[in-house]
């Protein structure tokens, strides 16, 4: 029989990439996602899925969107993708973005312990939990010691789907993702800033990158590969928390001269160090041991990061010789 799926954040990166995943698998996808007046569908039209995904519009933080979703779409699987994702902004907006990325978990669990107990629940957790790391890698025993308001509000939404697992017997999964990215990335996310304002420079239309800490390191997979770790979670008989990473970190100055390099230019001449970038409480070190996932859910990444990131300058080249 055709399974259901429901994805809140389907507009979003992660979800638009999930959506276009399950669909494949001969899923029937529906999708919770907010009213806006811009074009929220973008990237569900740019993958080409935008008419096979079926809408129901709600905010994630009003539990009776939640519940009309999960009886509209009978959902066998709920991916809470939902979040104010973006760490930089939780900094100013703290409330909003505790919230939508923490009690927006909760609200979810609670929708299907009230409607649905037998549907099977996947989390969007983050390394960001992870913070001030004391361990060379981080896996699914490390500490949390978030170093932003939206690292705090994931371990809050983390914690409640171990309880609901624990309390109610729900098929409730984790997964403590590192960066992720891709062509679909938000522009305010490093990543796609510096993939932008490369393609911007050698069309003439940019001279500099500003740019805070050049030496943060992080561990960054595409996210094209990381949603089929989310699907082979629910998949188990058993709902485990999983860390899916590459294992391998890099810092935003190695990125920057892939990027660069890629269009045969000196990354030098043109990033600025910017101390307004720079974070009030910084994370300098993060990488991933996804020993687990690699053998429990025989998950792998298979994009490299040289690959991510020269495929991710190409499509800003793209669009922005399209503009």
């Amino acid at each position: 029989m055709k399974k259901n799926a429901l994805i809140t954040g389907i507009t979003g990166q992660d979800g638009a990439y999930l959506a276009a995943f399950l669909l494949k698998k001969g899923y029937r996808v529906v999708g919770l996602a907010p009213r806006r007046s811009g074009d929220g569908t973008w990237r569900l039209r740019e993958l080409g899925i935008v008419e096979a995904v079926e809408l129901v519009y709600g905010d994630i933080i009003d539990l009776s969107s939640i519940m009309r979703a999960l009886e509209f779409s009978r959902a066998d699987e709920v991916y809470n993708l939902a979040a104010q994702s973006f760490v930089g902004s939780s900094w100013t907006e703290p409330v909003n973005t505790a919230q939508v990325t923490g009690v927006g978990a909760l609200n979810v669990l609670e929708a299907i312990r009230l409607m649905n107990p037998k549907a099977r629940f996947y989390q969007a957790s983050t390394s960001e939990m992870f913070g001030l790391v004391r361990t060379s890698s981080q896996d699914e025993s490390t500490p949390f010691h978030p170093r932003s308001p939206y690292g705090v509000a994931k371990v809050f939404g983390h914690w409640a789907t171990v309880n609901y697992r624990e309390s109610h017997g729900l098929h409730a999964s984790s997964g403590i993702l590192f960066n992720h990215e891709s062509p679909y990335r938000g522009i305010e996310f490093v990543t796609r800033k510096v993939t932008d304002t490369v393609a911007r420079i050698k069309l003439g239309r940019a001279r500099e990158l500003r740019l805070g800490n050049l030496d943060a390191k992080r561990d960054w997979g595409y996210a094209g590969d990381y949603v089929e770790a989310m699907w082979r979670m629910l998949q188990r008989d058993v709902a485990e928390d999983y860390v899916v990473a590459t294992g391998i970190s890099h810092t935003v100055r190695e990125m920057c001269e892939i990027a660069f390099s890629h269009l045969e230019l000196d990354y030098r001449e043109h990033v600025v160090t910017d101390p307004k970038f720079y974070r009030p409480a910084e994370v300098d070190v993060l990488v991933g041991n996804p020993a687990k996932a690699r053998a429990q859910l025989e998950w792998q990444p298979k994009v490299a990061f040289s690959e991510l990131i020269a495929m991710m300058v190409d499509a800003d080249l793209a669009r922005v010789s399209r503009e």
